[in-house]
């Protein structure tokens, strides 16, 4: 279950990349480029920071091949897709939850340490986003106080300490899911936010 929701959330955030790269007016590779760095960008990250090789898209070239596939469908039917603006804010919720399972599990099983599961859990559901803002000079959406890295850091808790506490690993699975899809969901309904830090007194 956990690898079909994977590659359902590894194409619709390709999608929603090559959307963002459309309004930029990139070239195709572009949109491939920022496609495969959106999609890719937070499980490359958090593989390199715990070492762990190869990266998951060299073991497996075929995502590449998924993720550009995707962002070259949104540029013919980016009409359709672009009316579907809730479909993809649910699946990006889905896929925040899905890739902080699939990171934890990741450190789980390279026995690091439960702090560093949690950061690989939220590295992987975030970064991929963060570097997709940057490479579009916009502000990342998770530094612009939206509850995003919040619902990650829940899910990864409710997955990492279920498993310890001896449960079933597929009922984990589904636990966390159930807790952190419609904690985003509701996020983005009741536009909850986390509290901003403003000082713009000037210090000369």
């Amino acid at each position: 279950m956990l690898t079909i929701l994977f590659y359902i959330a590894i194409a619709a955030e390709a999608m929603t990349a090559a959307l963002a790269a459309g309004r930029r007016k990139m070239d195709w590779f572009g949109v491939c480029l920022l496609a495969c760095v959106t999609a890719l960008g937070g499980g490359t990250i958090r593989d390199l920071f715990l070492g762990h090789y190869p990266l998951y898209w060299v073991k497996n070239p075929y995502i590449l091949l998924l993720v550009c596939g995707a962002a070259l469908a949104t540029i013919a039917l980016a009409q359709v897709v672009d009316r579907l603006r809730w479909t993809f804010l649910l699946l990006d919720a889905l896929g925040l939850v899905v890739f902080t399972i699939i990171g934890c599990n990741i450190a789980i099983e390279m026995g690091t340490h439960p702090l560093i599961v949690l950061v690989a859990g939220m590295v992987t559901g975030i970064f991929g986003g963060i570097l997709r803002d940057v490479l579009c000079n916009d502000v990342p959406l998770v530094f612009s106080s939206e509850l995003y890295a919040t619902v990650s850091i829940v899910t990864g808790a409710v997955y990492y300490f279920g498993l310890l506490a001896g449960l079933d690993a597929n009922l984990v699975v589904i636990l966390a899911l159930a807790v952190g899809f419609p904690l985003r969901v509701v996020a983005l309904i009741k536009k909850w936010e986390m509290p901003k830090f403003v000082y713009d007194k000037d210090l000369r």
